[in-house]
């Protein structure tokens, strides 16, 4: 490979890590916050449905019958039904439909004064928060994963992108940098009077420097030639 193109290989090797770095860092916060906001919208919907309903079943008033109290219990039940079917449209654990059916079995039971139905309506409903609490853990704990996931990720990719680095400047320097420093220092030599100075490879240099030192060292060999014949020519 000729050293111009071992450089532009290298250059792009390096480019493209960049992008790789660049895009997985962003593709990383782009997952990290749908997980986000699952854990504030949906789950979050279920728990405040159910904070809801306890708090209508507990501000009720049983075996009631002035009618004030009788319109604030109607009242509360219907604030226990919207609530009931907001947490029916938002099901988004395994274990709400169980949980759901239970709510709406013994819900206006409960109300009417029922201790049986008021006490499984309760345990059904704390069950149903501690259902999406458990579901909001696990997602932020997937979440933070994620994130820890990412960061290593980055810092892998900055470590290969600077091994990378490193290997380009190396190449650089063997393959581009050190076959001009000799030849500028040839030509200094041969601008101050020492025409035996040649270009010099070893066994590491590309073809194509070897090549180039081979033809310098030829023209240099026969300008000096053409100077002697000169000289003996006078």
């Amino acid at each position: 490979m000729k050293p111009g193109q071992s450089v532009q290989l290298g250059a792009r090797i390096l480019l493209g890590l960049n992008l790789l770095m660049a895009f997985g860092t962003l593709w990383v916060f782009m997952r990290m916050t749908p997980a986000i906001k699952v854990i504030l919208e949906r789950n979050q919907q279920s728990i405040l449905a159910s904070e809801e309903m306890l708090a209508a079943l507990a501000m009720s008033t049983p075996n009631s019958y002035a009618s004030a109290e009788v319109n604030t219990n109607q009242a509360l039940v219907n604030t226990f039904k919207a609530a009931l079917k907001r947490s029916q449209s938002n099901v988004t654990e395994g274990q709400e439909p169980e949980i759901l059916g239970t709510v709406n079995r013994h819900y206006l039971n409960a109300f009417s004064g029922d201790a049986q139905a008021r006490a499984e309506t309760i345990r059904a409903l704390a069950r149903l928060s501690q259902v999406n609490r458990d579901a909001m853990e696990m997602a932020d704990y997937r979440a933070r994963q994620l994130g820890n996931a990412g960061a290593w990720g980055v810092v892998f990719m900055a470590t290969l992108l600077f091994l990378v680095g490193m290997l380009f400047v190396r190449s650089l320097r063997k393959n581009l940098i050190q076959p001009l420093e000799e030849i500028h220092a040839v030509t200094q030599a041969v601008r101050n009077n020492d025409h035996m100075r040649r270009c010099t490879s070893t066994h590491e240099c590309p073809k194509d420097v070897r090549v180039i030192f081979t033809e310098l060292n030829e023209l240099l060999d026969q300008y000096t030639a053409e100077r002697l014949h000169q000289k003996i020519g006078q």
